[in-house]
């Protein structure tokens, strides 16, 4: 046997299938991981809390690598529920306040009517949704428009919102301390706050005197109940149907259509309201066909061990400049600009099957670039006051080591103590060939494959519509380089893993 490189898992304590046994490769990689999940990555004598494979549904689709089509068609002939699920992006990253499966169930027993919901899937998914829609119109009934609830949560305070970037970044990424005494609100490593965030008043001004209603009695809703940053198809068709102009009618109903070519892209309610002058309902039929305003959910970024009575947040701040108009994120603007004057601010906890492995001996790879660096700086935290954790790999990268290297003297203080067996880095722009985490995990491909076959469990964390996938390829490229799997065999290889609880992602 080869020599063991520093910081790997020892797999000699976990038994392994001999490639002289009857069985295929894809079969033998198999068995071989959940050998090791059972045995906890090389600690002899000691078993895995973790439960064998949960016999699930078959839904080949569910899988984030595959396109569109290859999706629907493995789904054709399925319920309703399940060829709309196909559609989605296959990312179980919650934006739409769902997962895929639970969305797509919604939308088929009518409790959900907009299609648009899928932010990773874009218009692709939507026009997909909307065409398995109309061909099942018996199946979905219409439902009434969607009530607003009065805001959930517990009072908390934001501490600060501290710049991470440096100087000359093209992120305004800020560390948010958040204080919980008297929430009652406690967490775990992995788990997500829900900031239940408010509008900003001068947009809701701009939206009343764009209509020609400045000072409306439903400011105030504007501002706290509602989304006004992406109006859903509910809107869009009213506006459509009391649009005087049959040009403006006419473009209303592409965009909620889906049509590739539909302006404007991306429209905001006051983007709608400037771009279709005659479009007028009765503004009390126009709010309250808005979908209801959403906590937004944040990775959490602190373990409480080390941050007693807070709680921290790695969050990106979004200024979108579009069509001459600066779009600032709902609730990250909302954290950064309107949250520090020490006015509570709801929040609610999110529990998470973002977790550590049951035994703290068990090797974890970490792959979390930019603000996906959260829940790891969490988890490194966690294993900090563990006894004996076992080895840890961190995959990290931004644009530039020197303004987007988030938490860098912490990452390296957990090196030096030993918290932090390897971290592998990627910052794409320092050199004139980008590189990122993926690149980086087929580089080391070997290694990877390594720690994998020792019990290693994998989690991802970061951007839904192409890190994420980007990983997942990679993912399939160390099987088939390393293990001699083919494309189908690398496929149910990490099928084998997630069942396993030994590849988890917190995608957004």
């Amino acid at each position: 046997m080869n020599a063991m490189m520093p910081g790997l898992p020892s797999p000699d304590t976990t038994p392994l299938i001999p490639p002289s046994a009857p069985f295929s490769p894809s079969q033998r990689a198999w068995l071989n991981g959940f050998l090791a999940g059972i045995y906890g990555g090389g600690q002899s004598g000691q078993m895995s809390t973790a439960a064998a494979p949960a016999v699930v549904e078959d839904m080949p689709w569910h899988d984030p690598a595959l396109e569109l089509p290859e999706r629907l068609q493995m789904a054709e002939g399925r319920a309703p529920a399940r060829q709309l699920m196909a559609a989605m992006a296959q990312l179980d990253c919650g934006q739409c306040g769902y997962l895929c499966q639970t969305y797509a169930e919604a939308l088929a027993d009518g409790r959900e009517s907009s299609a648009g919901l899928c932010v990773p899937g874009g218009k692709p998914t939507m026009k997909a949704v909307k065409a398995l829609l109309s061909a099942a119109p018996a199946v979905v009934a219409a439902p009434p428009p969607e009530p607003v609830t009065a805001t959930v949560g517990a009072p908390v305070t934001i501490l600060s919102a501290d710049l991470l970037s440096g100087p000359g970044s093209a992120k305004e990424v800020r560390h948010v301390r958040i204080g919980l005494a008297g929430s009652g609100l406690s967490y775990l490593p992995g788990d997500s706050l829900g900031i239940m965030p408010k509008n900003d008043p001068a947009f809701a001004d701009a939206i009343l005197a764009a209509y020609g209603a400045p000072g409306h009695a439903t400011r105030e809703s504007l501002i706290s109940q509602y989304d006004v940053a992406r109006p859903q198809d509910r809107t869009v068709a009213l506006l459509a149907g009391a649009a005087t102009n049959a040009a403006e009618a006419k473009a209303l109903r592409a965009l909620q259509d889906g049509d590739d070519d539909a302006q404007p892209e991306d429209a905001d309610l006051l983007d709608l309201i400037e771009a279709f002058p005659s479009a007028r309902p009765p503004i009390a039929d126009l709010v309250r066909s808005l979908p209801a305003l959403k906590p937004r959910l944040y990775s959490i970024a602190s373990a409480p061990e080390a941050a007693p009575g807070e709680v921290h947040l790695c969050v990106s701040i979004v200024r979108t400049d579009r069509r001459g108009r600066v779009r600032p994120g709902v609730a990250s603007a909302y954290l950064a600009d309107h949250a520090t004057d020490g006015r509570p601010v709801l929040a609610t906890v999110t529990t998470s099957h973002f977790r550590l492995p049951a035994d703290p001996a068990t090797s974890v790879i970490m792959i979390g670039p930019g603000t996906g660096i959260a829940p790891f700086r969490a988890f490194l935290q966690a294993r900090q006051h563990q006894p004996s954790p076992g080895p840890a790999w961190l995959f990290f990268g931004d644009q530039h080591a020197d303004r987007d290297y988030l938490y860098r003297s912490e990452i390296e203080a957990w090196q030096q103590a030993g918290t932090l067996s390897r971290t592998s880095l990627a910052f794409s722009r320092d050199q004139k060939q980008k590189i990122y985490v993926q690149d980086r995990m087929r580089e080391e491909a070997s290694d990877l494959w390594h720690w994998l076959q020792g019990g290693a469990h994998v989690y991802v964390c970061g951007d839904a519509s192409r890190m994420a996938k980007d990983v997942d390829t990679a993912m399939r490229h160390v099987a088939q380089s390393e293990g001699g799997l083919d494309e189908s065999q690398a496929r149910d290889w990490i099928v084998s893993l997630a069942r396993q609880g030994r590849y988890l992602r917190d995608v957004y």
